[in-house]
Formats: structure tokens, C-alpha cells, sequence
């Protein structure tokens, strides 16, 4: 071998680099730990300024690599920007991710960031399973030292490690658990990606009740204590016990495929007479389940639960006059109309149907009452407990007490009202049933929590007025071309909310058909109908 391309034996473990340009494949093989003696390991970094070159970058790459292949912790971190987090994580890959060989083949570097794979293999108390994967790196100036220094991130040791997380392996806490949905069909990630989340939330919390057997795998540990690890590689496979779901395997499906063509959005459907979630689903780069756990406003969906408050007080009624001008002010803010339409003579219902932002601020003076509208959300649609209980982590929205321009926007959905899809499908099988029922996941009987109550239902003739605006909504308002799809009984409010620093506000959607309600949301997705609306059409006629 040449100088640059030349085998050593270091601590017990055998480093083999082959290639050109300084570096090529680093060999880790072996249980031993590096002594920071070798000499590829202890490149010297000069103190320099200005950007990082590729040459420097090309060096110090070869460096770490080669020290990190070597199990030499120390001298890895050395060559990085986070010395501690770095060595700590060089150290676990091998002592508690137990990783006994790993390969690293450098790619082909743009600059100062350098691709690599790994093909390496986990064993754990006997069992061996190959691992690969594909990372990479990026050197920059020392901020103090003035060297070029592997800019750390957890990343670098594996890509789907996220700040402050961890690779672990060996018997999980939680046995494997093998969901199916409310008639026996099981419900695996590969089938249904986004609910990949969900899953690891149901094995966290329920697999330790449910009877089943753990086996060795090799996951990502989450940084918050609550969040559920993230299974990579299965060693040995347990043995999962059966825990059943109120989800629906065809009302899923449709889900997933509604999802996968808008990018950051999110759908659920619930069943309006029982809260029995049918269908979550996301399409998320960064995996977060935002249809239940999202908090942003939902724009004029939030008009359902307003209407509900104005009529309860006897300030509005479904054919009751309703001005509808191009704009209004209250508290010192100017709100205004889509295009500034105007709708000269309209009633409520009208106006509702066509999505009038001022019919409702100018509602607010009648009102005279400042926590109007946080109180209907609480008492009759359940929104704001803080108490959901679903069978994994989810939010019940919020709808805080608002005075002055503040209160106004919350009439139409904006201000400080956070909501998810989950919120919004709740409340629209509230406003269709006429009572409240807590969004289920999974039986409550499983583990005898506690589910939420609204304090009180629904009046009747609020109600009767709700439904039918909502339908007008769908036959001939803004959701008609939207739902044109759907047949039945069925009804729908549309929504479009300003988020600051978006170029395009987001885009919520909410409607029933027969005993099935369903919400979306897509980030930056335009007017409610236009990208939220076709999603919920499509899971309102799978179910």
C-alpha cells in the first residue's frame, strides 16, 4: 500500500483505508478501543482564517473518520466543534448501540461537505444483523481556534438522530405490540407510514400492559423523556401481543393516499356519535404528527364554533339578517373579506356559507361579553380541558380569553386559537350530533383513564341551525366544489388562516358525511377548498 492508503492495527481494532485523494473505506472491526496514537487519527489542524478550503475540509474528514473507525473517541471529538457531545457519541456507537464492525466509504465531496455510507453489523448477546445507512459531514473554522473542525451534529453518526437523542440497543422496555385496526386488519408502518408515530406511541404506552415479550433491537433514543424511541433494526423479534385500535384499515388507506399529495399536511376522521378516531394521517418531513398534536389557527373552520356561540346567545339566527360589508373594525384593527366581497341583504346562514369575515366581527359589540367565545368552545364543544385523553400524546386545542382587535380575530379563527385536525373533526361531530365526545384512539377500558366532558350539550335548536348552515356550506357555499363528491347527508365549512412570514396562508378543511366527520390542514396550502378540501373528500368517501 501507499502512504496514503495503508493498514494499522490500533487497540485491538484493524483500520483498513483503500483509495486516493487522502481517504477511502475506514474499517472498523472488533471490540477494541483506539490508544489516539495513530497517525492518520492525529492530523495536526493549523490555525487558519477565512473559509474552510476543500483540501483542509478533505483532511479533516479523513481524520475524523479514521478515528471514529478506530473506536478512538477522543481523538474524534477533538476534530469537531462539540468535543463533549462528539466523543460521548463516538464512544455509545460502539458500547451501547453496540455496533461491532462498521465500514465508512467516503462519497465524493462538494466542497466542504463530505458524503459517506456505513455498512455495518450490530451484535447483541449473540445476534448479528447488518446495518447500512448514509451520512455526511461538514467542516468549518473553529470559532476560537481558528482550525477546521467537523461542524458536530448527531446527525453525523446516524441521520436520523435529532438533537440531544441517542443510539441504543438491546431489549427495549416495551414489548413489540401488533396493532389491528376495529376489524382485526393489522396496521403496520410499511402499509401505513404515517402512522409510523402512532405506533411507537401505542407500543410505548400499551406494550408493557398487553401481555407481549420483548426482543433486542436497536432504536433511537428520544431526547424528551415522554416521546417513544424509534425502532431501526430489529435483532430478535419479540413476541407482540394484540392490541386493537379504533382506527379503520380502509379509511386509513384513503388517508395515506390523500395525504401524499399535498406536502406538510394532515387529515383525521372521527365517528360523530362516539369521538372514535377512524383515520390519522401526515405527510411531514419531519415526521411530527401535526393532525394531533399541531397547535396553529384554523381560519374560518373556527366559524362553526362561533356561529354555535352567536346563536346559543340569541345574537344571530341561521335566517336572521346578517351585514356582510366588504370590511369592519373593531379595536383599532381593520378586517376585511376574501377580495372584499360584500353581501348586500344576506342572512347568517348566508353569510356562513360564503365564509363572511365581517357578518361575524360585527356580531361583537352584541355579544358584550369578552370570554364568549372560549366559554362555548369549552362547555359545549370540549376544546381547551388540557384533558384529552386518546391512548397516545394529542392537544384539545386552545381558545383563551381575548379582548379588543384580539377577540375579533378569534371570531374568524385567528389570533391566539391553536388547533389541529383532530380539534377541528371533533368539533364538527359536535356540532353534527349535538354533543361532545372525546376523540378515542384506543379503548379507554385498556388502561381506565379518564375521558373528557363538555359540561354541558348542545341546545337543539342551536344545533338544527348549525347543520343546516354547514350543509348549505357544502351544497352551494365555499366547500360545494370541494365536497361535490360526496354524497348524503352532508356538510362542510372551509378555511384559510394568515401565518406570519408565510407567502400563502393555511389551508383547513372540515366536514361530515352521515355519522363521519373529517378535518385537514395543509401548511401554506391556499384557501380551505382548494387544497384541504379534496382530502377530506376523499376520506369522507372511504368511510
Amino acid at each position: 500500500m501507499n502512504g496514503a492508503a495503508k493498514g494499522a492495527i490500533v487497540g485491538g481494532v484493524f483500520l483498513a483505508m483503500v483509495g486516493g485523494a487522502g481517504y477511502g473505506v475506514y474499517a472498523l472491526v472488533g471490540d477494541g478501543g483506539g490508544d489516539g496514537k495513530n497517525g492518520d487519527t492525529a492530523v495536526k489542524a493549523e490555525k487558519g482564517s477565512g473559509p474552510v478550503t476543500d483540501k483542509e475540509a478533505a483532511q479533516t474528514a479523513k481524520a475524523f473518520l479514521d478515528a471514529w473507525a478506530a473506536g478512538d473517541a477522543r481523538a474524534a471529538a477533538e476534530l469537531t466543534n462539540n468535543v463533549q457531545a462528539a466523543q460521548s457519541a463516538v464512544a455509545d456507537y460502539r458500547a451501547k448501540a453496540y455496533v461491532s464492525k462498521a465500514v465508512i466509504t467516503p462519497g465524493t465531496q462538494t466542497g466542504t461537505t463530505i458524503p459517506f455510507g456505513v455498512a455495518a453489523e450490530v451484535t447483541y448477546q449473540g445476534a448479528t444483523k447488518p446495518l447500512a445507512y448514509e451520512s455526511k459531514l461538514t467542516v468549518v473554522r473553529g470559532l476560537t481556534s481558528g482550525k477546521p473542525l467537523v461542524d458536530w451534529q448527531p446527525s453525523v453518526i446516524h441521520p436520523q438522530l435529532q438533537k440531544d437523542e441517542k443510539l441504543r440497543a438491546g431489549a427495549p422496555a416495551a414489548p413489540p405490540v401488533k396493532a389491528v385496526d376495529r376489524n382485526g386488519e393489522e396496521l403496520s408502518a410499511e402499509k401505513y407510514p404515517s402512522l409510523r408515530p402512532v405506533l411507537d406511541q401505542l407500543r410505548q404506552t400499551y406494550g408493557g400492559k398487553a401481555g407481549g415479550k420483548a426482543g433486542a433491537e436497536l432504536w433511537i433514543e428520544p431526547a424528551a423523556q415522554d416521546a417513544p424511541k424509534r425502532t431501526l433494526l430489529t435483532l430478535v423479534e419479540g413476541e407482540p401481543s394484540t392490541l386493537k385500535t379504533y382506527l379503520d384499515a380502509k379509511v386509513q388507506a384513503a388517508a395515506e393516499k390523500a395525504v401524499a399529495t399535498y406536502p406538510e399536511s394532515s387529515v383525521v376522521a372521527v365517528q360523530t356519535g362516539n369521538g372514535h378516531i377512524l383515520a390519522v394521517a401526515n405527510n411531514r418531513k419531519d415526521g411530527f404528527n401535526a393532525a394531533m398534536e399541531g397547535r396553529r389557527a384554523p381560519g374560518s373552520t373556527m366559524k362553526v364554533v362561533t356561529a354555535a356561540m352567536l346563536i346559543d346567545r340569541g345574537k344571530a339566527a341561521a335566517d336572521k339578517a346578517s351585514e356582510c360589508t366588504k370590511d369592519a373594525s373593531w379595536g383599532g384593527r381593520s378586517f376585511h373579506n376574501l377580495n372584499n366581497f360584500e353581501l348586500p341583504g344576506a342572512n347568517f346562514a348566508t353569510s356562513f356559507a360564503k365564509s363572511c369575515n365581517t357578518a361575524f366581527i360585527k356580531q361583537i359589540d352584541d355579544v358584550n361579553d369578552d370570554g364568549a367565545l372560549a366559554k362555548e368552545a369549552r362547555e359545549v364543544f370540549g376544546l381547551g380541558l388540557d384533558n384529552w385523553k386518546t391512548g397516545i400524546r394529542s392537544t384539545d386545542g386552545e381558545v383563551p380569553v381575548a379582548t379588543g382587535a384580539e377577540a375579533a380575530a378569534e371570531y374568524i379563527g385567528q389570533g391566539r386559537i391553536t388547533m389541529n385536525p383532530l380539534n377541528v373533526a371533533s368539533f364538527t361531530a359536535t356540532a353534527r350530533s349535538g354533543a361532545f365526545h372525546q376523540p378515542l384512539l384506543v379503548s379507554p377500558e385498556l388502561d381506565g383513564r379518564p375521558i373528557a366532558q363538555a359540561a354541558r350539550q348542545m341546545k337543539p335548536s342551536v344545533q338544527q341551525q348549525l347543520v343546516r348552515m354547514m350543509k348549505l356550506t357544502a351544497t352551494s357555499g365555499t366547500a360545494a366544489q370541494a365536497m361535490n363528491s360526496v354524497g348524503g347527508d352532508k356538510g362542510a365549512k372551509t378555511g384559510s388562516a394568515e401565518v406570519d412570514g408565510a407567502g400563502s396562508p393555511d389551508s383547513w378543511f372540515t366536514g361530515y358525511s352521515g355519522d363521519v366527520a373529517a378535518a385537514a390542514m395543509v401548511e401554506a396550502g391556499g384557501h380551505g377548498g382548494d387544497a384541504a378540501g379534496p382530502l377530506v373528500a376523499a376520506v369522507l368517501n372511504a368511510s
